[in-house]
């Protein structure tokens, strides 16, 4: 018999075997992980809303899940809650792009402080830009701010400097900027706080190489202060809420999610204990038995949540019994929860997102009112306007909060 290179091919090379043969919810993208991590090792994470479902899980289940900024003893676990402490090793909020991360990395050593550090909003409260939803309401003063950020940014130093496994979900390519030192913002100025300026905000779309570019720079930069660190990278399956290019949301979205994965490729095979977990495969590539995706198109139900670190859990973390015991009294030793806590893939079900800001009735109403002719849009594209340099976006959410949840505001990604 004649052979050729796929003669003898193994299963997971071979899409009838690895995918069509698969038992509904079984199939699994990953053949072999760089490095596993033990039940002792901190593992930190940071990222879009999706990167909420993996800290979440792992501190539920009993994992060293860890977290360098804790709320203060007198707060309460319900304000702590509202606060956003918890939702990833510090309290940076969603980190929706590659910029933002290295960014922050920067400011929290001090070789990067932004021109516009600060929104003042109304009754003297000021919003922090690079944090723009983790204080509801904003700080009551710029003195309240430089103190929360001083005390931030120690605990970002914190858990750079003492991870053992750093999981980082990207999220976006789009983002804005200024234009007076190239600050990333993880939200558009004016959506829920500061003022939109087209003089002094532009709108960027990253590229593959500009993303490889700064994640380089910052496992670099991680390395310089933990030469042992390990990074794990996640692409989020969840679309763009909204897109300020001059294309439907699909296409850019497609366009965001391709550009992503095909950075995390290229620094998974140029950076050593640099791994990829295809968690976006898992959830968007439309191979599992049942829809990931919930009524809305966007969130990710508890049934993909469930197979994504089921996969996860397979192939990056060490089983010992000797790891077991020590995570069931981990879990055992941890504060009380409710029966709908217990559960560690439904307590990753409520997330802080961000770009939930964005998917508005009064944008979309504005935006029906508003639509140009065709006439209109055609001298628009021959006067050569960018597109991007829109109206500030409102902040009018776009359906009821759950009136259970402390936030008001913290919707399922």
């Amino acid at each position: 018999m004649k052979t050729h290179p796929y003669s003898k091919r193994p299963d997971y090379a071979l899409w009838r075997r690895a995918v069509a043969d698969v038992a509904p919810g079984e199939l699994d993208p990953v053949v072999a992980a760089p490095f596993r991590f033990g039940v002792r090792e901190k593992v930190a994470t940071a990222g879009s809303c999706f990167a909420q479902h993996i800290g979440r899980y792992l501190k539920s289940s009993g994992y060293n899940y860890l977290v360098t900024e804790p709320p203060h003893a007198f707060v309460s676990p319900q304000a702590a809650d509202a606060l956003n402490y918890g939702l990833y090793t510090a309290r940076y909020g969603n980190i929706y792009t590659s910029r933002q991360l290295l960014q922050l990395f920067q400011r929290a050593y001090g070789r990067f402080t932004p021109k516009e550090n600060y929104w003042p909003e109304r009754a003297g409260h000021v919003i922090d830009p690079f944090r723009p939803q983790i204080q509801p309401g904003g700080f009551n003063s710029a003195r309240e701010l430089d103190y929360d950020r001083e005390r931030h940014f120690a605990a970002v130093r914190k858990a750079f400097e003492t991870l053992d496994v750093f999981v980082f979900t990207l999220g976006l390519t789009e983002l804005w900027r200024s234009r007076q030192d190239g600050a990333a913002f993880p939200l558009c100025p004016g959506v829920t706080g500061g003022d939109y300026s087209p003089e002094r905000h532009e709108f960027v779309n990253l590229g593959v190489d500009e993303v490889v570019a700064d994640m380089t720079d910052f496992v670099r930069s991680l390395r310089a202060v933990n030469p042992a660190a390990r990074v794990i990278l996640t692409v989020s399956p969840v679309p763009l809420a909204a897109t300020a290019e001059a294309r439907h949301v699909v296409a850019a979205t497609m366009y965001s999610k391709s550009a992503l994965r095909v950075a995390c490729d290229v620094l998974s095979r140029s950076l050593s204990q640099v791994a990829y977990f295809p968690s976006y495969e898992i959830v968007a590539g439309g191979y599992a038995p049942t829809d990931y995706f919930a009524a809305d198109r966007r969130s990710v139900t508890q049934e993909g949540v469930a197979h994504v670190m089921r996969v996860f859990e397979r192939h990056f973390i060490k089983r010992s019994v000797a790891g077991e015991a020590l995570r069931g009294a981990l879990r055992a030793l941890g504060p009380m929860r409710s029966a709908s806590i217990e559960d560690p893939i439904a307590a990753a079900m409520r997330l802080m997102c961000d770009e939930e800001a964005l998917s508005l009735e009064r944008v979309e109403a504005e935006s029906r009112d508003e639509a140009p002719s065709e006439a209109e849009s055609a001298a628009r594209d021959e006067s050569g306007e960018d597109p991007a340099s829109q109206a500030p976006l409102a902040d009018k959410p776009e359906r009821e909060a759950d009136p259970s949840d402390p936030v008001n505001h913290r919707l399922v990604d």
